[in-house]
């Protein structure tokens, strides 16, 4: 088995002191490994992502990032620690141009910025052949590419992705999970919230079905995909 990278057990999270969305969540993250989280809206999905980036605190239980415990640690030095993010509204500055937003995603570095960013480029030669121009002269499936490339600037790990296909058209949507297979096949762990639930067990080695803050199932994606429970209860109505 490979090796853990990401480790939560017992997660408990809210935006209100004392209100908590997540009810204590256990999920693991491996090497290599393409994680679904699946579910109804408003069962915790996007909020387990921003409490391991550290935009939310976490109340209860604790996260480890390659076995060491990073509960609470602040978003910038979790992106230190080898975590890319990449969430779903406002991922990509439309006012500035391709290559500044790149700029802006490696300012956590303390060196090696250009020749990051220079790498990046390289591995997407569109974004490169446009790197002048503004970001919002993209299309939404280039501006989600964009916002792929961004979080690779500081050479993660892994990579936490919230709703990636959210209001693309069926051409780009396909573009983007070709981009986020290619990222895995580098290395590059993808932990995914999406609401494609179907589409995103069929892409993925494992799944975790939350409902109401808890996890209600997990398993390998296939299997999932065939449980009568979670096509029943979640895989029709999603």
């Amino acid at each position: 088995m490979n090796k853990p990278i990401l480790e939560c057990n017992g997660i408990a999270a809210g935006y209100v002191k004392g209100l908590n969305i997540l009810q204590g969540i256990d999920l693991v993250v491996s090497e290599g490994e393409i994680i679904s989280i699946i579910g109804p809206n408003g069962a915790g999905k996007s909020t387990l992502l921003k409490a391991i980036m550290g935009l939310i605190n976490v109340s209860a239980g604790r996260f480890f990032i390659n076995g060491v415990d990073k509960t609470n640690l602040s978003t910038h030095k979790i992106i230190n620690e080898g975590i890319g993010y990449v969430p779903q509204v406002e991922n990509v500055f439309p006012s500035l141009t391709i290559e500044e937003n790149l700029e802006i995603g490696a300012w956590s570095l303390a060196k090696n910025r250009k020749s990051s960013i220079t790498k990046v480029l390289n591995d997407f030669p569109l974004l490169n052949e446009r790197k002048k121009e503004k970001a919002g002269n993209l299309s939404g499936g280039q501006r989600q590419i964009l916002a792929l490339a961004r979080a690779l600037v500081t050479s993660p790990n892994l990579l936490l992705l919230d709703e990636p296909s959210a209001g693309l058209s069926p051409v780009a949507i396909n573009e983007v999970f070709k981009t986020i297979n290619e990222i895995n096949e580098k290395n590059v762990s993808i932990l995914l919230v999406e609401q494609n639930a179907k589409r995103a067990l069929k892409f993925s080695n494992r799944g975790y079905v939350l409902d109401q803050g808890r996890n209600a199932y997990q398993g390998e994606g296939e299997e999932l995909l065939n449980d009568p429970r979670v096509v029943d209860l979640y895989l029709g109505k999603l």
